[in-house]
């Protein structure tokens, strides 16, 4: 499957704000953000941001794909089980996308950033309660644990990621035991759980036309 390839610090300098794609270096004055916060291109700081209905609707939609990594056929796929199941369409389809279990690596503290998740989890170095899953769009419940294999507890990459994200904290649907190299999901997330400046009601209109 294609995916974006290229420097990712232009992907968060076109959404206006931090993806958190590049792990540690998002939270130090070294990101992109800090020093060139418009958007790349040789006529970024003289392009126009003045979006409204389609285009507000759109960029929404290009965030939350970026965000969690997600391409537009999957995504799609993603707001359709959304709209079939009960509650509100963009709270559900924001939970969905938190369930991925590259994602919940990435809450647990076990990767520095989604990317690197993702990429740990198809090299098969995590298990969901005792059996090893290597697809990151696999959907955790509650109950579930996210334990990192046995034989790569010894993992520096994870080693890395553990040490460097401590002190970051967890959201409250998640428990982790970073010396067990597990976490467990309390219950689902709520959207009050779920922390990021998301206007998930853009994407449910654009997709309602």
């Amino acid at each position: 499957m294609a995916r974006y390839s290229g420097p990712v610090c232009r992907l968060c300098r076109r959404e206006g704000m931090k993806l958190f794609l590049k792990g540690e270096r998002c939270y130090t004055e070294k990101c992109a953000i800090e020093k060139r916060n418009f958007p790349p291109g040789q006529h970024g700081k003289r392009r126009a941001q003045k979006l409204a209905g389609y285009g507000l609707q759109l960029r929404e939609k290009q965030r939350v794909k970026r965000i969690y990594g997600v391409l537009e056929d999957q995504f799609r796929l993603y707001f359709e089980n959304a709209e079939r199941q009960r509650g509100i369409t963009g709270e559900v389809l924001l939970q969905l996308l938190e369930r991925r279990l590259d994602n919940v690596v990435y809450r647990l503290g076990l990767a520095t950033s989604r990317p690197q998740a993702r990429e740990l989890v198809r090299h098969g170095h995590f298990a969901v309660n005792g059996k090893k899953v290597d697809i990151p769009s696999f959907l955790v419940k509650g109950g579930d644990v996210v334990m990192v294999r046995e034989r790569s507890q010894k993992n520096v990459t994870i080693q890395h990621a553990i040490e460097e994200v401590k002190g970051r904290g967890v959201p409250e649907w998640l428990q982790v035991q970073p010396e067990k190299f597990e976490g467990r999901i309390v219950s689902l997330p709520t959207r009050a759980m779920i922390n990021l400046p998301i206007q998930e009601q853009l994407i449910v209109e654009l997709y309602s036309k």
